[in-house]
């Protein structure tokens, strides 16, 4: 327990910070066991109650976790590091085929729309009490959305989908509540969630995204919101479709006071028509990032929903950032009105490279899993092994464990750069390091 690190701290703030910089450090490995609160408030020369403080104050965090009897442990992936140390590092000479970025080839270039944005705050500068949202960009947002089905509600901006989900959450939940979440599902999101000292519930997912009767489980046992991705999810390509709409909104009904999230992060990458679920309970927001048709850089989404969610994200916003910059919105819209990224073109090609591979893997007996988006999910029965043997063969893949709760273990390849070569080696390659070992005799 705890090996060479020592806790100290005789203020409950001291603790809690003392044991959070221990697994920010790494001293403190996820998954360890700590000190009972008695034994530990013995150590210290304190009260029990100031240990059990600031063991609150760390679970509220995302840091540890209780489970009952068997005592308080750091998270296996605490907030303090999230998942991002569960990555595979890139030795030169291996190909990267699992970073989840984009092809660069296929984002629009941005100079002239930022020097035309910057020219008009030249001729009109944005001051403290102008409108945070352009007008331009509303009218554009607005009439993107009705195309696609998505209710009426006010729009905001904000600094990237995940911006709008954490704010979206810390506008209507409190520390203990549950937040049903896609499994597998996005790593980042497994991270928010604890960091804001709520709990997950995983939800299953298949090609047309979360399973109804997982979503009705997570539901009837309590759980206070529900992260939908509607297209290109993320790591499985899974996309709702109309039927499966059908079905979720039939059971969210049934829970008229559960917040609904909408993630449709996929929008200008996929072709597939747009399902959305909004309207099915009384508070839900609808997120529109821009990250992966024109840039992860631009760290702009749209985010519109029911008024109560958008007056508590806008007037929150107001305490802190204020706004998205104005610019960046500017130039945004003129790429939409230049027509910078032509949606079918993208999407057909990314749809070619996901194909490419899903085909070529069940060519050689392999299983995956890629309806949309950039991404391709293959299971795998030993995730480390076969992570490992693709890196010695010259792939660096991602493992499923960024990516999964309770799911059964799988690996996430992302095929946006990928050409018809590399897929028939990659293909083979994977192939390869899911056959098992051949047995060893003894002599």
């Amino acid at each position: 327990m705890l090996g060479e690190y020592r806790i100290s701290g005789r203020r409950a703030a001291d603790i809690s910070a003392s044991i959070e910089r221990a697994v920010g450090d790494g001293e403190l490995r996820p998954g360890e066991v700590l000190p009972p609160m008695r034994e530990l408030a013995q150590q210290l020369g304190v009260n029990p109650n100031t240990v059990a403080a600031a063991y609150r104050t760390l679970r509220e965090r995302g840091v540890i976790e209780t489970a009952g009897r068997r005592g308080s442990r750091v998270r296996p992936v605490p907030a303090t590091t999230g998942r991002d140390h569960i990555r595979v590092e890139v030795p030169d000479g291996v190909r990267d085929v699992a970073g989840g970025n984009p092809d660069p080839a296929l984002l629009p270039p941005l100079a002239g729309a930022f020097a035309a944005a910057a020219a008009q705050g030249d001729r009109a500068p944005v001051l403290y009490d102008d409108d945070p949202v352009d007008p331009d960009l509303a009218r554009a947002a607005r009439a993107g959305l009705d195309a696609d089905g998505v209710p009426e509600g006010p729009l905001a901006v904000v600094s990237g989908a995940l911006d709008g989900v954490e704010r979206v959450l810390a506008a209507h939940l409190k520390p203990g509540d549950t937040v049903a979440v896609e499994d597998p599902g996005w790593g980042r999101t497994f991270d928010l969630v604890p960091a804001l000292g709520l709990r997950t519930a995983p939800v299953g997912v298949d090609d047309d995204g979360p399973r109804p009767e997982d979503v009705r489980r997570a539901l009837a046992a309590g759980a206070r919101a529900l992260i939908v991705t509607d297209r290109a999810q993320n790591p499985t390509g899974a996309a709702v479709g109309a039927a499966r709409a059908r079905a979720l909104r039939a059971v969210l009904r049934e829970h008229p006071e559960v917040l609904l999230i909408e993630d449709d992060h996929g929008h200008g990458i996929v072709d597939l028509p747009l399902h959305p679920l909004a309207g099915a309970t009384r508070h839900w927001a609808f997120i529109r990032s821009a990250a992966k048709a024109f840039g992860p850089d631009l760290r702009l989404a749209l985010l519109t929903g029911d008024r109560v969610t958008l007056d508590r994200v806008r007037g929150r916003q107001q305490l802190g950032p204020g706004w998205v910059s104005l610019l960046t919105q500017r130039a945004l819209v003129r790429l939409w009105a230049d027509g910078a990224v032509e949606t079918a073109g993208v999407a057909a090609a990314y749809g070619r490279r996901r194909d490419a591979l899903i085909t070529a893997l069940a060519r050689r007996g392999v299983t995956a899993h890629g309806r949309s988006g950039m991404n391709v999910w293959v299971p795998v029965p030993d995730e480390t092994g076969a992570v490992a043997r693709l890196l010695h063969a010259g792939w660096a893949v991602s493992p499923g464990a960024r990516f999964r709760l309770s799911a059964p273990p799988g690996i996430r390849i992302t095929v946006s750069t990928l050409g018809e070569a590399d897929t028939q080696a990659l293909a083979d390659a994977v192939a390869s390091a899911l056959r098992p070992a051949p047995a060893r005799g003894y002599v």
